[in-house]
């Protein structure tokens, strides 16, 4: 990851606290980042999501009207949603199992407990960008593989039809390469 591919990356960062947006963002900053959205609730976010190009999103966990994890839907799976691959790191000060899970289940590829630091969130954007996981979509569920063992080593019955990409699965750095 080099500050120069950075640069060019534009991220929404999604939060009710006006300050949270602005640490977030220094810390983004430090990374090379220079270009930014900000949104205080999951409604406006979407608006911002749907009107302008953005590469990553950064968006709390709590907030009113809809909770992130309600946005991470949104963004996933809503008809008018313009890029449904797009990378989400959620952020929460909440960090019970169940909190986690929701948040996996909506479709996050990231969660980062709050307060954030500098460490964790390059840990979250360098997994984002040199490790991206396949995207699946199932009757129930939208977003990147939540498995993140390599299963290469296996040594039981395999269950699934195929063992290689489905149709319904889409290698996120393809979906990059051609620009979604």
């Amino acid at each position: 990851m080099t500050d120069r591919a950075l640069e060019r990356i534009k991220v929404l960062v999604v939060d009710d606290n006006h300050h949270m947006i602005n640490i977030v963002k220094t810390i983004l900053r430090g990374f090379g980042i220079k270009q930014f959205v900000d949104a205080r609730d999951a409604v406006e976010a979407f608006d911002r999501f749907r009107s302008e190009v953005v590469d990553l999103i950064v968006c709390d966990h709590a907030m009113p009207i809809l909770d992130g994890t309600e946005f991470v839907r949104m963004v996933r799976s809503a008809d008018d949603s313009t890029n449904p691959f797009v990378p989400i790191i959620m952020l929460t000060a909440y960090s019970e199992k169940s909190k986690v899970e929701a948040a996996r289940d909506a479709g996050v590829n990231e969660f980062c407990v709050k307060p954030v630091t500098a460490v964790d969130m390059y840990r979250k954007l360098s997994s984002i960008i040199n490790s991206p996981r396949a995207f699946v979509r199932s009757r129930e569920y939208f977003g990147p593989d939540r498995r993140r063992h390599n299963p290469a080593g296996f040594k039981g019955e395999e269950r699934r039809e195929s063992t290689g990409f489905s149709k319904n699965m889409v290698p996120v750095n393809e979906v990059m390469k051609a620009g979604g």
